[in-house]
């Protein structure tokens, strides 16, 4: 069985435990901060954060432009929370000037910044997720939801009424934080996403 090497972008967020998941669901992981190890990876999770100033450390590193191109490539990746909204061609919300999230244009998407509320808003709950068999438990931490999917995106999950998990092609991504709870189910669907079996 291939072996993926997927990267997770270590700019902020919960880059240890996306390593670690990603493990435990059969790839090789590494943090990625720079272009060569960009290069270098078949898929990418992008994980939770504040979508603002990831999006401006990837500009400072030089690696938005490059990251766009392999997105628009073929590369697979996976958008967790933060991850999502960077993933979204549309982001609501966005900030302004200087400080603006910049959209990766890697799903057809809308997506709306801490649309669930602020971080005294956080919660958890079950959530059914198309094609696995039990709910996920849903970690929602100043999550976004998506507001707009496009004729080619598959929504794989609902949380009051909202949408919170999508796919596109090789793209995934998740309002939630599945790295936060024991189940590596999203993590291990990624993985066959990256290998070709799903």
């Amino acid at each position: 069985m291939n072996v993926p090497r997927i990267g997770v972008l270590a700019l902020q967020g919960d880059t240890r435990e996306h390593l670690a998941a990603l493990r435990e669901a059969g790839a090789e992981s590494m943090p990625v901060r720079r272009r060569s190890e960009l290069d270098a990876v078949d898929g990418l999770v992008i994980p939770g954060g504040e979508s603002t100033t990831m999006s401006h450390l990837l500009v400072d590193l030089g690696l938005l432009e490059p990251l766009r191109a392999r997105l628009a490539d073929g590369l697979a990746a996976y958008g967790a929370c933060a991850g999502m909204i960077l993933l979204a061609s549309e982001i609501l919300d966005a900030g302004v000037g200087g400080r603006a999230a910049l959209p990766l244009n890697a799903i057809d998407m809308t997506v709306r910044r801490n649309a669930f509320g602020r971080q005294v808003d956080s919660f958890e709950g079950d959530v059914e997720f198309a094609g696995l068999d039990d709910p996920v438990r849903a970690v929602f931490i100043r999550a976004p939801w998506v507001e707009r999917a496009g004729d080619g995106v598959q929504v794989l999950a609902r949380a009051a009424g909202h949408i919170v998990a999508v796919r596109q092609g090789r793209m995934l991504a998740t309002a939630f934080h599945p790295e936060m709870t024991g189940d590596r189910r999203v993590h291990r669907l990624f993985v066959d996403i990256v290998n070709g079996r799903h």
